[in-house]
């Protein structure tokens, strides 16, 4: 492991991305270029210690996970993720593993989707990237730690989240969730973060053991989905689910015809944006 190179090269990486790149608001009396330790923390979701310490070629042995959090956080190219492994004595990201990295093509598409919530899912279900209007509707993911951004994991095992769904539309999606992931540990028998994820949920919940042996295959499709807001209310929207061949990712995004009552309380979830005016924030 080369600490002193792995340094300059987030150093650098951080100092390209302006805050505007990630939805960040850049304030004023702004004296850095690009993005503080601070806001590359809360990215990549980890401690700014632990980022301070990389950057000074200090500290621990970074996980392969913590480098691709931190590559997306960075928006890294693919070589200069490769780099970052290799100067980490990582191993790489190889064929066989779930593909964890954005695209910056796709990052893009999210910022210019302003008035329709939208989050990137990895084939086995953690959430990669999120545009500003669906944390504001579904929670701040940036806030929950690395491990927890899973939606299967935060269905199953996780703590209440900031939204609420109908009964029917819970159970419905939680068997379109296993079965996605079981579908996903065919298609990656050797992924070790998927076999520990499948693990853990087998061992710690009866519900997702059962569905795991007896709910027929299904895939994500697009439909209809009423999301309980702890500021607005009842929002149904659209859910449309747009599959990435190339990636194996899953670009989900809500909408609601324009000029609709639904359409309306969006805009008003827009304003609101996640604090929370009363109510537990996840």
């Amino acid at each position: 492991m080369d600490r002193h190179e792995l340094g300059r090269l987030l150093v650098r990486a951080r100092r390209r991305v302006s805050p505007a790149d990630v939805g960040m608001p850049a304030g004023p009396r702004r004296r850095v270029a690009g993005l503080r330790r601070e806001e590359v923390a809360i990215l990549a979701g980890v401690s700014v210690d632990y980022v301070t310490r990389i950057e000074q070629g200090r500290g621990a042995h970074p996980s392969p996970s913590v480098l691709a959090s931190l590559a997306r956080a960075l928006r890294m190219s693919d070589d200069e993720r490769r780099e970052m492994f290799d100067l980490a004595g990582a191993p790489s990201p190889r064929d066989g593993h779930v593909p964890m990295l954005v695209r910056a093509s796709i990052l893009r598409l999210l910022e210019r989707l302003e008035d329709q919530p939208a989050v990137v899912l990895s084939a086995k279900g953690d959430v990669l990237a999120w545009n500003p209007l669906a944390a504001a509707l579904l929670g701040d993911f940036s806030v929950q730690p690395l491990t927890q951004r899973n939606i299967v994991r935060q269905r199953f095992s996780g703590e209440p989240g900031r939204v609420s769904v109908p009964e029917e539309e819970a159970q419905r999606t939680a068997a379109q969730s296993v079965t996605s992931l079981r579908a996903a540990s065919a298609k990656y028998p050797d992924d070790p973060d998927l076999r520990r994820l499948v693990a853990e949920l087998r061992a710690h919940s009866t519900e997702f053991a059962r569905l795991w042996d007896d709910a027929p295959s299904q895939v994500w499709r697009s439909h209809r989905k009423t999301i309980t807001h702890p500021t607005v209310g009842a929002v149904t929207l659209d859910c449309d689910a747009l599959e990435l061949p190339e990636t194996d990712q899953t670009v989900i995004v809500y909408s609601a015809a324009p000029g609709s009552r639904d359409a309306d309380l969006l805009q008003l979830v827009k304003v609101v944006g996640t604090q929370s005016l009363g109510a537990d924030a996840r």
